[in-house]
């Protein structure tokens, strides 16, 4: 990276970064987050690959606020809309199985959860699998993947909620 290139951003975000602040903690609802979304359009402004090209920086600098600004509410609603699968209630629920009868119908039980399971996406089966067969954490499968915990946290409740559904339909 230039050095001109870092000087320009670098002057530029000094100038405005108070006012950035002050954009996002008016649209938030953790003011804490603020500070972080700042600093996460400081860090977008270096990856343009010719600021000096920018005709008008400041309008610019905002447009880039704008936009990590919606991508923090999509973020934002994912997270509120997806369980939490840490969450003590849930891991609850999720042992929670209705007595088997006899041998016979937690046999059927069984071969009918694999075939759930077989149906579910493979990141999804792999996750599940990973995380409560072998008792890897978030973050040891988020490597397998080479996404994030949160990313295989959202797997783990999406495949939780899809096996709760089809086994629902079985019962």
């Amino acid at each position: 990276m230039t050095d001109t290139k870092r000087g320009f951003v670098e002057r530029l975000f000094a100038e405005h970064r108070r006012a950035l602040q002050a954009y996002f903690q008016r649209r938030l609802r953790t003011k804490s987050d603020a500070a972080d979304l700042a600093q996460e359009v400081y860090v977008r402004m270096l990856r343009v690959s010719d600021v000096l090209a920018i005709r008008n920086p400041q309008v610019y600098l905002y447009t880039v606020a704008s936009n990590l600004m919606k991508e923090h509410a999509v973020l934002e609603r994912r997270q509120v809309s997806s369980p939490n699968v840490d969450d003590a209630s849930v891991q609850e629920l999720l042992g929670e199985l209705p007595p088997p009868e006899s041998e016979l119908e937690t046999a059927q039980m069984m071969a009918h959860l694999s075939t759930v399971l077989e149906r579910l996406p493979s990141r999804w089966r792999t996750a599940l699998i990973l995380k409560y067969r072998y008792g890897l954490t978030y973050e040891e499968i988020g490597n397998h993947f080479r996404v994030s915990s949160n990313m295989i946290k959202k797997y783990l409740a999406q495949a939780i909620a899809q096996c709760r559904r089809d086994m629902a339909q079985w019962g």
